[in-house]
């Protein structure tokens, strides 16, 4: 099972940008879908884009749409969320999620989280 670990996170002001990076371990990491989501202080959890295991299928929260770009590359194991024209609303901790292709959607690993934060 892979295992995920999130970086990139910081304090930005607004307009600005940031990329995340997320992690896997294991030679599987091409097996899953990845997704990013998020969740801000007193509000639930929210889908915020995800990616299919070969990349080419990119889905984005009509929030982000325009402003963040999710990528994967996966002779590193690595897949990106790029955030670009932050606004304040955006702060919020951020995880990525893997979910097995043969069962896309069920996320079923996570992250620990990384924390961004943009100030007005």
């Amino acid at each position: 099972q892979v295992q995920l670990v999130e970086s990139g996170g910081g304090l930005v002001q607004a307009g600005g940008s940031l990329r995340l990076s997320c992690a896997g371990s294991g030679r599987t990491f091409s097996s899953y879908d990845m997704g990013w989501f998020r969740q801000a202080p007193g509000k639930e959890r929210e889908f915020v884009g995800a990616i299919s295991w070969s990349g080419g299928r990119i889905y984005y929260a009509d929030s982000v749409k325009g402003r963040f770009t999710v990528s994967r590359d996966n002779a590193k194991n690595t897949v990106y969320l790029q955030m670009n024209s932050l606004k304040p609303e955006d702060t919020a901790v951020y995880y990525c999620a893997a979910a097995p292709r043969f069962n896309p959607g069920h996320y079923t690993t996570w992250g620990q989280g990384t924390q961004v934060t943009v100030s007005s």
